[in-house]
């Protein structure tokens, strides 16, 4: 062996010996849970703190940063070693079974790693990041196949007898290359050039490719949002799935595509996983500081006497560039903050999330509404019926390299947030079949290409249209629309604005566009009492989400009864399904109203006003005559002058009903 490679070998051992140290003083406790586990031929995951490793060897740290094909592997061995050390230290009574594979994963939160240089977006990687430890974010849209792959084979020269092993190349798609002289590193140097397989030594490990695309929200305007496949090994397989939200840290390489004659051979980049991070259950945790919940607790203490005043100060943050529309902005808010999802003792599911179409002329303001609700959203897919992917709005099967994936569309990145579709009459007739599964049971079933599985949709729709020509008043909207009834059926609520000439109207409107960047030089984002800004408003929906799991009084019960009651009389025979859904639309709008309110309970007035909500929507039967045009609704100057009326007109409308059916079976 000479001097040159006796040194790089001394080298390497005092690198697994001190990173070996490190692991034992820090993560001696896992290491010991991995030592009780009764299966050896697992591979385990061995989670390290890069901060960690940072503080305790800064130099060996930055190696592992700037050659991680290098050290990474000795980070396993050390790994091994340490887990024997913690093996042979173990007590007589206590079992442990020695592991051959332990991959240390490396979480860089916290550590500088998060600079911008080593945390770049998609779109930003280049050359310079090939080969360092670097962390990627982006959406899963791609999850191909779990497979098996060869993670290294046996060879002995038959010269000298020597045994080595040879690795697969993912940079030439998992190829075996064997060297082209014996790499023996004796005294007398073998040059054979004639090797020959050892028999079952060939170990094998699971792979799986995935492709995550950057967040079309962080980029900017006319920016095309970029993609990489991320090769996944071992105990990282199957831990993603189409629509997730992650974070991946790794090492960008760069892979051969397939050889073609005559064609120059393009090299495509890769990144290969070390550690991924499901960012699906942190998406909701928006940081709230206790002083802002106590803020929004005086919000509430200052309105406790004209609560409805408090509730119409919140709405006034929502779109406030557009005029009016209480109505919309109402629903919006509505359908933002969402019910309380029921699951009956039989496992079958009512959702929480609504859904709300908007029916409109052109310039009524609905694309507005659409790009300000997604801005209220953590998580939100803003497409139009026709501009999403190749997968639509639900998913679809795509060959990729020979193998069929499922890539998804926007209802399955958009789980657990919203997702925004404007031109919603324009969709494919593929995603029309599929939608009515994805709204009401909130998944899509596939059986594509031989690919049978279910996938998750726990999205808030918010659609938006035109009418077909003219609307006209006395066809259903189904006709108005081409949507179906069994699809209009799924919307909690439905808008329908007209732009009917009003000239009261139209002079009110013009001064408000006249005056607004007046109004903005005079908003104070710190008082609550004026218009809320955005941030504030995002924050305070997610914590009353979060926060407020509201049921049903017996007012509200025996309110919400009586008019199911009465729909279910007035409603025809094929518009019964429909009545049964708006129960159900009901009782979350009403627990959505209870959240909005900052209550853990839903009271005779929320139940009320879902009622004018369903009423301002598609309704067989009215019982509030002068429901209006939505395009048209303002603000009151006292809202809860105005609902005491409305409460009185309904009650009386429902004190007719001859008895009240019981409803606690269905929402129990």
């Amino acid at each position: 062996m000479g001097f040159e490679e006796t040194d790089m070998f001394a080298d390497s051992t005092r690198r697994m010996e001190a990173l070996a140290v490190f692991l034992l003083r820090y993560y001696s406790d896992r290491l010991l849970s991995i030592s009780t586990s009764p299966d050896p031929n697992i591979h385990y995951p061995l989670c390290i703190d890069f901060a960690e490793l940072m503080d305790y060897d800064p130099p060996l740290a930055h190696l592992v940063f700037s050659q991680p094909t290098q050290y990474l592997p000795i980070f396993n061995d050390a790994a091994i070693c340490a887990h024997k050390v913690v093996l042979g230290n173990m007590k007589g009574n206590e079992l442990g079974v020695e592991k051959s594979f332990i991959n240390v994963r490396i979480d860089i939160r916290g550590s500088p790693l998060e600079c911008p240089e080593t945390f770049p977006s998609i779109g930003q990687l280049r050359v310079k990041h090939r080969g360092i430890l670097l962390t990627l974010k982006g959406t899963v849209i791609r999850s191909g196949a779990v497979k098996m792959y060869e993670g290294k084979r046996w060879y002995r020269c038959r010269r000298c007898n020597y045994r080595f092993p040879v690795y697969p190349e993912l940079e030439t798609r998992n190829s075996i290359v064997l060297p082209s002289t014996c790499p023996s590193q004796g005294s007398n140097f073998c040059e054979g050039t004639n090797f020959q397989f050892i028999e079952n030594s060939i170990s094998c490990h699971d792979y799986q490719e995935i492709k995550i695309q950057e967040s079309t929200q962080l980029l900017g305007v006319g920016a095309i949002p970029r993609s990489i496949p991320v090769i996944l090994r071992d105990d990282l397989v199957d831990i993603v799935k189409a629509g997730d939200d992650v974070i991946v840290t790794g090492i960008v390489t760069a892979r051969w595509s397939p050889d073609l004659k005559d064609v120059r051979c393009d090299l495509d980049p890769v990144l290969i996983a070390n550690h991924i991070r499901r960012m699906n259950e942190l998406k909701s945790d928006i940081d709230i500081p206790g002083d802002l919940i106590m803020k929004f607790r005086k919000f509430w203490s200052c309105f406790q006497v004209t609560p409805l005043k408090g509730r119409n100060a919140i709405l006034r943050g929502i779109c406030p560039q557009v005029f009016g529309l209480f109505t919309v902005k109402l629903a919006v808010a509505l359908t933002l903050i969402g019910g309380v999802q029921h699951v009956a003792a039989s496992g079958t599911k009512v959702r929480g999330e609504s859904h709300l179409l908007l029916v409109g002329d052109p310039g009524t303001g609905k694309s507005q509404f659409l790009k300000f609700a997604a801005k209220l959203s953590n998580r939100s897919v803003i497409t139009t019926g026709l501009g999403s992917t190749s997968a639509g709005l639900t998913v679809t099967a795509v060959k990729d390299g020979g193998e069929w994936m499922l890539e998804a569309g926007a209802l399955v990145l958009a789980d657990g947030g919203l997702c925004c579709i404007d031109e919603f009459d324009s969709m494919r007739e593929h995603d029309r079949a599929t939608i009515h599964e994805a709204m009401e049971q909130q998944t899509i079933s596939i059986a594509k290409a031989g690919l049978v599985t279910t996938v998750s949709t726990r999205t808030i729709v918010f659609g938006a249209t035109n009418p077909k020509g003219q609307y006209d008043p006395e066809q259903p909207l189904s006709v108005n629309t081409t949507l179906s009834g069994p699809l209009l059926s799924r919307f909690d609520i439905v808008l329908v604005l007209l732009d009917t000439k009003n000239p009261e109207w139209d002079a009110v409107v013009s001064s408000h566009i006249l005056a607004e960047v007046e109004q903005d030089k005079d908003r104070s984002g710190e008082d609550l009492s004026c218009v809320w800004p955005l941030d504030m408003l995002r924050r305070y929906i997610n914590f009353v989400k979060g926060h407020f799991k509201p049921v049903l009084t017996k007012e509200a019960e025996r309110v919400i009864s009586s008019y199911y009651q009465l729909q279910r009389r007035s409603a025809s025979q094929n518009a019964a399904r429909t009545t049964v859904r708006m129960l159900e639309s009901l009782i979350r709008l009403a627990q959505a109203h209870a959240r909005l309110m900052f209550r853990n309970e839903v009271t005779q007035l929320d139940a009320i006003t879902a009622i004018l909500c369903i009423e301002s929507s598609m309704t067989t039967s009215a019982i509030v005559d002068s429901a209006g045009n939505a395009l048209h609704s303002n603000f009151s100057e006292d809202p809860d002058e105005e609902y005491a009326k409305q409460e009185g007109l309904i009650l009386e409308k429902l004190s007719s009903m001859d008895g009240f059916p019981d409803i606690t079976s269905i929402i129990s």
